[in-house]
């Protein structure tokens, strides 16, 4: 999906809080939630099974949380709770008053949670910034990697994702752009296999990634080509679902009904629908062979989506290896 004009953002309830241009320096990028994604009942018993998973925890220092947004920028509760999970002593004050202590604070609790969780810092999902600017979405994602890692049976609901707007601040404007953004694994997430032939290849190959993108352009150029389509972009157009849909229609000889699907996705949710749909039909016909998250192609991840296509390539073009080269010859 190509980002949208800020026009349309600003139809949004003001709820939405969308920035005026100057908040953001050119360059910078900011995540807003809007009301809907707030208001989703998943979303909702999230941040309600980790405010009772708190409480309950911090429940002999009699700490209570009422809110994960504004209760938990200052690095306080994160500091007893951190040192409570993990039966360590951090070196940080107890009571900080001012912004910079504050500050201070959530620094030294980050970064001893980094390091337990073996994280750095490009890694994390939050930041010191993110955090001490009550920013949500970093918060949940802190809270539920420390969920996972010391209370790894707190029921979390699974398959938790919300509808996010990024805005970039360009030369030429504000850039908007609607993700998925997932914060729990879905329930099926957890039997996957931890590596596979893409893996390998953008770890130890990232030079013939493009070689094996071009060869897929080109069998789907072919494949498309009755129905006056062309793809240019692998990374981008298979993002809504609706070109992998007819792809699979030709190469499968399926005839989708127009109220299958959306032909015009005007929305991740409805871009989910497609390409939900297209992976139900390929693990019908068995063609799958590594589970694939549809929030991933909605998202635009090359690797998942060169997993899809590949399985079809396979299929009905298997004439090279995943590397490239001609089958046959040794990769």
């Amino acid at each position: 999906m190509e980002p949208e004009a800020l026009y349309n953002l600003l139809q949004l309830p003001r709820a939405a809080n969308l920035p005026v241009e100057e908040e953001i320096p050119q360059g910078g990028k900011k995540k807003y939630l809007p009301p809907t994604s707030r208001k989703d009942p998943k979303f909702e018993e999230l941040q309600k099974v980790l405010m009772e998973w708190i409480n309950a925890t911090l429940l002999p220092e009699h700490i209570v949380v009422r809110s994960l947004e504004e209760d938990m920028f200052d690095g306080l509760i994160l500091h007893h709770l951190f040192q409570k999970l993990a039966a360590l002593k951090l070196e940080a004050q107890d009571i900080a008053l001012t912004a910079t202590s504050q500050r201070h604070k959530l620094q030294v609790v980050l970064e001893a949670v980094n390091r337990s969780l073996q994280l750095q810092e490009p890694q994390a999902k939050w930041s010191v910034d993110t955090i001490f600017n009550k920013d949500l979405l970093a918060t949940l994602h802190l809270l539920v990697a420390l969920a996972k890692r010391f209370q790894p049976n707190l029921p979390l609901p699974t398959g938790v994702q919300v509808e996010v707007i990024t805005i970039e601040s360009t030369k030429s404007g504000l850039k908007s752009e609607k993700l998925l953004e997932r914060l729990t694994e879905s329930s099926t997430d957890k039997d996957q296999p931890s590596k596979d032939v893409f893996d390998e290849l953008f770890k130890l190959a990232p030079e013939k990634v493009t070689a094996v993108k071009e060869a897929i352009v080109s069998f789907v150029n072919q494949k498309l080509d009755c129905l006056g389509l062309s793809v240019q972009s692998l990374d981008t157009q298979f993002a809504d679902g609706v070109i992998l849909l007819l792809l699979i229609g030709q190469l499968e000889g399926f005839f989708l009904h127009l109220k299958e699907f959306h032909l015009t996705p005007n929305s991740p949710a409805e871009m989910l629908h497609n390409v939900t749909l297209a992976l139900e039909l390929l693990k019908d016909e068995g063609l799958l062979s590594y589970p694939v998250s549809p929030e991933d192609i909605v998202n635009k991840d090359a690797k998942s989506t060169l997993r899809v296509l590949y399985s079809l390539f396979c299929k009905h073009k298997l004439k090279v290896n995943v590397d490239g080269t001609p089958r046959g010859t040794p990769s």
